[in-house]
């Protein structure tokens, strides 16, 4: 058993978390963890089953004198985002994640815990395990690559599920219930590639933005963070002025993280070093100035670096067209809900820079909770892309989740919660996607639910899980569990 979690209660859930934390599961590699729940399942003699997208189903029968209440399906997703501080050397697709107790956190060494959405699967994976527990007939449904666009929800075979009542265990406030969330859709510019060689009398230089928290692009879109990626774009557009030209620019990693870091390397003139460098320094202190608050460790640099024989630059039509896209793209809120307060409507994040041998691509995520203001603002990024001269590759989106204030699982739950807590539950709607919407199409009639224990920087490499909280989320479910 790992250190950080000894003593930690309820026991069930920190061991079988700890257990899947030395589980690679970058999403689109889930086999593993796959192949780990299935054989956990055979050992405690329960049915199970997967879809030809992979997605798992596993049965555990009523307990004694419970066979004739409804059935729960408990559902989760099995991947995770992979995400690590620059310096960390940590091979996601090999290495477990190494779990660390901060106070009254569990973290992860330099890394992204997992926690999204680890601790719904351990959930399952401890209901699963613990025979002492009062419920009806229960179902536990994993679903892959939640994190890269919903897959295993998108391809779900809806006859691999019998229940009609469903605990989206995939949120990340304890107390709140979350009945409805935001769809959403990727939009994606790319250009092609065209070079020359660098300027000779020029220097290599590479700049630098880094030491921003970054963050989930739905759940923490409102708070300000800085854009590595826009703040980059804004020194490179000063450096161009001094004849910098741009070799390569490659900034975030996951279309639904804000990004934290981004680097470009550079040929500037030498006679224009000294300027540059006095330049960089100023936007450092006016970048500090704007996000000390919630950027307290943003760092801008710009260091030589030695010049690669035959070095190759954009074309100049082709660097400005990729910079001033970049420059009028928006990126962060761009409405709140005029019915829920404090409810992001409608966002859309710049996520993701790269250039390749080919191509260069631009990747920007759109959320909204109504459908037509989730197509004007795609619309809007589209129309900025065509402007740019880029090639424009729309995702295939999917769809927000309406709230039913009148669920009965709904009302289950806020009594259970008044019940143990003698407070009321929070009713909330969420500015994120959860697979709720997807599976309430592909199984009509789903009475559900989202909820889970406190999680904090999910998608970035400060992600934690309050401790304290995992208690009371545990007894939550359970008493659900008892109460349907």
């Amino acid at each position: 058993m790992s250190e950080a979690i000894e003593g930690l209660k309820p026991e069930f859930f920190w061991r079988c978390f700890a257990e899947i934390a030395r589980i690679p599961r970058p999403s689109g590699h889930e086999e593993a963890i796959g192949e780990f729940i299935l054989e956990r399942a055979k050992e405690l003699g329960l049915r199970a089953a997967q879809d030809a997208c992979g997605n798992i189903v596993v049965k555990k029968p009523a307990s004694p004198g419970r066979e004739s209440v409804r059935g729960v399906c408990l559902q989760s997703h099995l991947d995770m985002v992979c995400e690590k501080n620059s310096d960390k050397r940590h091979d996601f697709l090999k290495d477990p994640i190494e779990l660390v107790r901060n106070g009254g956190f569990l973290t992860a060494n330099g890394t992204t815990l997992g926690a999204d959405n680890g601790a719904g699967v351990a959930t399952s994976l401890a209901i699963m395990e613990d025979r002492s527990l009062q419920h009806g007939p229960l179902e536990f449904l994993f679903t892959l690559e939640e994190e890269t666009g919903l897959k295993g929800a998108k391809h779900l075979d809806p006859a691999l599920v019998e229940s009609r009542i469903l605990l989206n265990l995939d949120s990340e406030d304890e107390g709140v219930l979350f009945v409805g969330c935001a769809g959403g859709k990727d939009t994606l510019g790319r250009w092609q590639m065209t070079a020359e060689s660098a300027p000779a009398d020029a220097a290599a230089l590479c700049l630098t933005v880094k030491g921003l928290k970054g963050g989930h692009s739905g759940l923490e879109i409102d708070k300000g963070l800085g854009n590595a990626i826009k703040l980059l774009n804004r020194a490179l557009l000063r450096l161009a002025e001094m004849g910098a030209r741009l070799s390569s620019i490659d900034g975030g990693n996951m279309r639904n993280a804000i990004p934290r870091e981004c680097r470009a390397l550079l040929y500037l003139p030498i006679r224009q070093l000294a300027e540059a460098e006095a330049l960089v320094a100023k936007l450092q202190a006016s970048f500090q100035a704007e996000l000390s608050r919630i950027e307290p460790d943003l760092l801008l640099s710009l260091t030589r670096q030695d010049a690669a024989p035959g070095a190759q630059v954009l074309e100049a039509s082709l660097q400005g067209r990729l910079c001033r896209t970049i420059a009028a793209m928006p990126t962060g809120v761009q409405q709140m809900s005029a019915d829920i307060p404090g409810l992001v409507e409608t966002s859309t994040n710049l996520a993701v820079v790269g250039t390749g041998q080919q191509e260069i691509v631009l990747i920007t995520s759109q959320r909204s909770s109504v459908g037509s203001r989730l197509a004007e603002v795609v619309e809007t990024v589209e129309a900025i892309f065509e402007l740019g001269g880029a090639a424009i590759e729309a995702g295939v989106g999917y769809p927000g989740w309406k709230p039913n204030l009148d669920s009965a699982i709904l009302q289950v739950a806020k009594q259970c919660y008044r019940s143990l807590y003698g407070q009321e539950a929070e009713v909330k709607a969420i500015h994120a996607g959860l697979e709720c919407g997807i599976i309430g199409e592909r199984i009509p009639g789903m009475d559900m639910i989202s909820f889970g224990p406190t999680l904090q920087s999910v998608h970035s490499p400060d992600e934690r899980i309050e401790i304290d909280s995992v208690g009371k989320y545990w007894d939550f479910v359970l008493e659900i569990l008892k109460s349907v």
